[in-house]
């Protein structure tokens, strides 16, 4: 397998026969708000360092469900069908729980989001999600602010 984390936790504990076709719209969104989570983090300590609860403050900006919908609005328009089939899903899908600081359309939106990179990251297309968060973070400028 590839060197990638994916490649290696499959090589160390099997891959397993539950592709990203056969997950949930949720069980996506759960390791998606994780790889955004990921994604961003990694952003702020390698292009700044800084103590950790100055980066978490900074990482609470982006990774809420009202900035992720802003970033979903700033790509949409970029998605492919197959990606914007996936979005729905998730932003579809009956969830129990809600959002403690946003709209319910805004954490819709996240979840879809959240769907859209968990289903990206199992499929190992690594460098689309990048190349989608990097377009949002760009257009909606949720990261031009790392150095306050």
């Amino acid at each position: 397998m590839e060197n990638d984390l994916t490649g290696l936790i499959y090589e160390s504990f099997g891959q397993g026969t539950h592709g990203p076709d056969s997950q949930s719209a949720l069980s996506l969104a759960y390791i998606g708000d994780c790889i955004y989570d990921l994604v961003v983090r990694t952003v702020l300590i390698t292009h700044e360092g800084g103590k950790n609860g100055s980066l978490h403050n900074k990482a609470k900006k982006v990774v809420n469900a009202s900035a992720q919908a802003d970033l979903f609005d700033a790509i949409e328009a970029d998605l492919t069908e197959e990606e914007t089939k996936v979005y729905h899903r998730g932003r579809n899908a009956k969830n129990s729980s809600s959002a403690k600081n946003a709209s319910i359309v805004a954490y819709r939106k996240a979840t879809g989001l959240e769907a859209l990179i968990g289903y990206l990251y199992l499929d190992g297309r690594y460098e689309r999600i990048v190349e989608l968060m990097k377009i949002g973070l760009d257009r909606t400028g949720q990261m031009d602010n790392r150095r306050e």
